[in-house]
């Protein structure tokens, strides 16, 4: 499996701790496409470049990670094929992958130890869609792409 992993700086330590989770995974290549310090980096720049390599295939999931989870998620989303899944509990990760089949993670560095979110992305890892009714709600999920709003 090909994962890309980005973080802004609010999450650098994190992404780093858990790029170590994924090693444990024989399978697993990883891409790191920054930040790697503390200089500030806009969040949407880093959700665009995971986002790109999921929507294009050269990574099969992303994760991403800035301060609290949120920001960087709500920019995945805007990126069409994107479904990405801000996961606090390992439960929720687990489900993303059955019910969502999401193929970014999100997570927090300021708001989650790394004990928790070695638990999440490795559930998140493992977790694999179940196909049946949830393909259509996600098939109707990505419907909603394609629509214009007032």
């Amino acid at each position: 499996m090909k994962i890309t992993i980005g973080s802004d700086h609010g999450a650098v330590q994190l992404k780093e701790e858990v790029k170590m989770v994924l090693k444990e995974f024989s399978n697993m290549e990883v891409t790191d496409v920054g930040t790697f310090g503390s200089d500030p980096v806009d969040y949407p720049d880093i959700a665009e470049l995971v986002c790109s390599d999921v929507v294009s295939g050269k990574a099969d999931r992303g994760i991403l990670l800035c301060g609290t989870g949120i920001g960087i998620s709500i920019a995945a989303n805007k990126i069409k094929g994107i479904r990405c899944a801000l996961c606090t509990d390992v439960y929720s990760a687990k489900m993303s992958r059955e019910h969502n089949n999401a193929n970014v993670l999100a997570l927090g560095g300021r708001v989650m130890g790394f004990g928790p979110a070695g638990e999440i992305v490795r559930a998140w890892i493992k977790g694999e869609f179940a196909g049946g009714r949830h393909e259509r709600r996600v098939n109707k999920i990505m419907a909603l792409e394609g629509m214009e709003r007032n």
